[in-house]
């Protein structure tokens, strides 16, 4: 897969994801659902169940997410 076709993907985090974590998150990809290791694309924590949005992708199992959705 590009690197460019994952960034702007929806997920949600699975495993906590924030500062000094590595969080995980499930993604809609390839006609299924994979789970990726996520770090924050800031400085936000982001709590099982956020609905995130893929800012980067570093093959073959890694994003950089940030919240989808103000809460």
């Amino acid at each position: 897969m590009r690197d460019a076709s994952m960034v702007g993907l929806m997920g949600r985090v699975t495993g906590t994801v924030g500062p000094g974590l590595v969080g995980e998150v499930i993604v809609r990809v390839r006609g299924g659902a994979e789970h990726f290791l996520a770090y924050p694309a800031g400085t936000d924590r982001l709590e099982r169940g956020t609905v995130v949005m893929v800012v980067e992708y570093l093959p073959p199992r890694t994003v950089y997410v940030t919240a989808a959705y103000d809460s």
